[in-house]
């Protein structure tokens, strides 16, 4: 169901707002170490809403 992709890629795309804004306020008290950690979880939610995005486009386009 194109609802239920839309949500998961919303589900992936907070998930790595989050994680971009803890890797941001690592950055600015310089501990770059958990920075670096949660920049990459950040990569990894980024990529899953890439992918989830794609499938709820393709599911809504069926539709029409």
């Amino acid at each position: 169901m194109a609802q239920n992709a839309h949500r998961e890629a919303a589900k992936h795309h907070e998930a790595a707002a989050k994680s971009h804004n803890t890797a941001a306020e690592h950055h600015e008290k310089g501990d770059n170490t958990t920075a670096a950690k949660h920049a990459k979880e950040a990569h990894g939610h980024s990529e899953k809403a890439h992918e989830s995005s794609t499938t709820a486009h393709s599911k809504s386009s069926a539709k029409k």
